[in-house]
């Protein structure tokens, strides 16, 4: 069991964050641009202050004693810009973090890599990289996987297959995972619970049946405006909506999945 309940001030709202999470749950976290989905995952890890408590199955992360430092608390965190250290080759950036070369072997062969594990982070596709940051992200054995929109940059199709390697990640060593996104097909192939948050609070929890019929808020950039409507690009798809007086090209709008269509 995962337990948290935190309390951070932000420079527009207060992040109050209260969570009960089942071992081995994967959790997505979704919400506006702005609404404290990553500065929730940094307080997780460490990298971040706050009050209150985090507990990981009976260990005392934050309390008001203090808090773990983050080199001693079982996390893997995977970021957007992959964070590969480029004069390393993949198998090189594995051990790393854990000398432990069959351990790292395996973990490439998971994620579909092991022929690539003498290459350097420069000979490497977007894909192949974050595919390596996910490897090692799981060579300590964390207890905890946080992934802050890992698959964002990256086209529909390798998004997709990433998402699998994931799945099987997740599987095979029962990580609690705590994933943001903003992409509701990843999020419905992916987690157990949706967590939606809303300037720092916890607006919903939901399963993802639930997600079926709910209109998930997101964001969307303004790409052209005529007859009246508004020409939104999300998702990389192209979305129409009805404009309004104070729209201009290149804003950033909100979007509700459920009452919009694609062209």
């Amino acid at each position: 069991m995962v337990a948290l309940g935190l309390r951070k001030i932000l420079r527009d709202f207060t992040l109050e964050v209260s969570l009960r999470i089942e071992r081995s749950e994967f959790v997505v976290i979704q919400g506006p641009s702005g609404s404290g989905k990553t500065t929730l995952l940094r307080i997780i890890a460490g990298l971040e202050k706050a009050e209150g408590a985090i507990e990981m199955e009976g260990e005392r992360w934050l309390d008001e004693d203090g808090s773990l430092p983050p080199q001693k608390r079982s996390i893997g965190f995977v970021f957007q810009n992959y964070a590969l250290f480029p004069t390393m080759s993949v198998l090189q950036n594995l051990l790393f973090v854990q000398n432990d070369k069959s351990f790292a072997l395996h973990l490439l062969r998971l994620v579909d890599m092991l022929d690539l594990k003498e290459r350097y982070p420069h000979e490497l596709s977007g894909g192949q990289k974050q595919r390596v940051a996910l490897a090692r992200a799981y060579m300590r054995r964390p207890k905890v996987m946080l992934l802050d929109e890992p698959l964002s940059a990256l086209d529909p199709a390798i998004r997709t297959h990433l998402q699998s390697k994931i799945k099987e990640l997740h599987e095979e060593f029962g990580t609690t995972t705590f994933m943001v996104s903003h992409d509701v097909a990843e999020s419905y192939r992916l987690a157990d619970r949706i967590v939606l948050l809303e300037r720092g609070r916890v607006r919903e929890i939901l399963d993802k049946e639930a997600l079926l019929s709910h209109k998930t808020h997101h964001v969307g950039e303004v790409v052209d405006i005529k007859d009246g409507k508004a020409y939104v690009a999300f998702m990389g798809q192209i979305f129409r909506i009805p404009a309004t007086k104070d729209m201009e090209v290149g804003q950033m709008v909100p979007l509700q999945i459920g009452e919009i269509r694609a062209l």
